[in-house]
Formats: structure tokens, C-alpha cells, sequence
């Protein structure tokens, strides 16, 4: 095992980084290994982690049809950073906005996000795509 793969792994043992971070050191030392690299099957057939949420809405054909078009692409990672932001939100704070959240009718804690919560939801999400034809609009959400 080289020395930057066994320094990879031993960060995140140590918790340093995570296990997409440790990937993705480990893919990016990959690539510049060069030939010597071996690949596994399971490595080769893994589905890329999903870079972006897309919201995509496009106006209806015809006459009279609104000529609005929007197209949005949130990072993954923006989504990632406001989980690491949760952690740091004063208890006095999170109690505040824990009932406003209510007041929309999201019953949750903020307090319990955990950064390994949304990498399993991009996980289970990342086959997503969900598509509405009205005679308004066509919107496609999706991860890309």
C-alpha cells in the first residue's frame, strides 16, 4: 500500500474527513498513478456520486403559453456545507428555528442532522428523477 493511500485511510479513522472526501482522494491518486493501478469490479460498475440537484421547469407549447423558462442546479456540496453549518447553530438559536419549522409543518430537530444523513438520502435519491407534463409546464427534478 503506498504511503499517500495508508495517510488517506488513516484520516479518516481519525475522522478527519469523510468516507466521500477519502474517495475521492483515492480516486484523484488513481488517475495520477497511472497503469499501476488496479481497479475492482464493484470500483468500476460504482455509479458517480450525483454533483447537482436540478430543477428544471420549461413553458408549455402554444398559443398563450407564459415563455418563462428556469433551470436550477444546487450543488451537492452547498447542501453538504449548510449540514456542517446545523452543527454549529447555538442551542438557543436552533430552539427558535426548530419552531418555525413546525410552523411550517416540518416536524424535525435541527440539532439531529448528521452530514452521514444526507450522503445516504443523495445515495437513495441519486436514481431520482421525477417529471410532471401539465398543459402549463413540464418540471423535472432530478440529480445529475
Amino acid at each position: 500500500m503506498s504511503e499517500n493511500r495508508r495517510r488517506i485511510l488513516d484520516l479518516l479513522s481519525e475522522g478527519k474527513i469523510n468516507v466521500d472526501e477519502a474517495e475521492r482522494l483515492l480516486a484523484t491518486m488513481g488517475e495520477h498513478a497511472g497503469e499501476g493501478t488496479t481497479v475492482g469490479v464493484a470500483e468500476q460498475t460504482r455509479k458517480p456520486q450525483p454533483r447537482f440537484l436540478r430543477v428544471v421547469i420549461e413553458p408549455a407549447e402554444g398559443p398563450g403559453a407564459k415563455q418563462e423558462r428556469v433551470n436550477v442546479r444546487v450543488p451537492v456540496a452547498l447542501l453538504r456545507a449548510g449540514m456542517k453549518f446545523a452543527s454549529v447553530i447555538p442551542n438557543a438559536a436552533s430552539g427558535q428555528i426548530n419552531q418555525k419549522l413546525k410552523e411550517q409543518g416540518i416536524d424535525m430537530d435541527i440539532r439531529d442532522l448528521k452530514l452521514e444523513d444526507l450522503a445516504k438520502l443523495v445515495d437513495a435519491l441519486s436514481e431520482l428523477e421525477v417529471d410532471v407534463d401539465s398543459p402549463e409546464a413540464k418540471v423535472r427534478v432530478y440529480f445529475e
